[in-house]
């Protein structure tokens, strides 16, 4: 019983990213329509032109309040993570993926079009809005482990900039679909990935 609502917990974690992606998905797209209605019924290029300004500073708001939901989730994921790390202490459960170097992987863990995809995808997925830097190149090595129903659990980013390290661990979060998860002697194991992720700030 403890298992299955510790992993309802897990998969509700991740699925609260895209819960919150799909909401202000559709709040831009009724926004959007709105303001197209309103741009195609004016005549005049200048009020034209003043309601093509007030829709991209509405879109840029709807942004940065997506930011906060995201990072609310962040932290709210985080805590009940390091809240069944602790009671896996309490049992004497291992905290790490089940398998040690010496072990051999029959297959690795795989997201669905391989690594390139991933990378596109958690590309597209930051809030540069909400990086702060004074450096071009910002990097960062991230973290996490596949789980053996290929959920994504344990991201943590490690780099010199923290807003970097949050936004990434957001994307990385917020990705679409699971991965296949790794194979040792025919079954599914944990696998612990890690991601190396490199932009260039404008």
């Amino acid at each position: 019983m403890f298992c299955f609502i510790s992993s309802l917990c897990l998969s509700q974690q991740t699925e609260e990213f895209k819960l919150i992606k799909n909401y202000y998905n559709q709040h831009r797209s009724m926004l959007s329509k709105e303001f197209r209605k309103k741009f195609d019924a004016e005549t005049n290029n200048y009020y034209k032109a003043s309601i093509k300004q007030d829709y991209q500073l509405f879109m840029q708001k709807m942004d940065s309040i997506e930011n906060v939901a995201l990072t609310g989730a962040l932290l709210k994921t985080k805590n009940l993570e390091d809240l069944d790390k602790l009671k896996l202490l309490n049992k004497n459960l291992p905290l790490e993926p089940s398998h040690t170097p010496s072990v051999v992987i029959d297959k690795a863990a795989d997201y669905p079009g391989g690594i390139n995809e991933l990378r596109k995808e958690v590309a597209d997925l930051f809030y540069l809005g909400g990086i702060y830097s004074d450096i071009k190149t910002i990097k960062a090595n991230v973290g996490f482990i596949v789980e053996t129903d290929g959920r994504i659990s344990n991201v943590k980013a490690e780099g010199d900039n923290y807003t970097f390290n949050r936004q990434a661990e957001i994307a990385v979060y917020s990705v679409s679909q699971k991965f296949s998860p790794a194979i040792v002697n025919g079954n599914p194991v944990r696998y612990r990935f890690r991601l190396p992720l490199t932009m260039n700030i404008e």
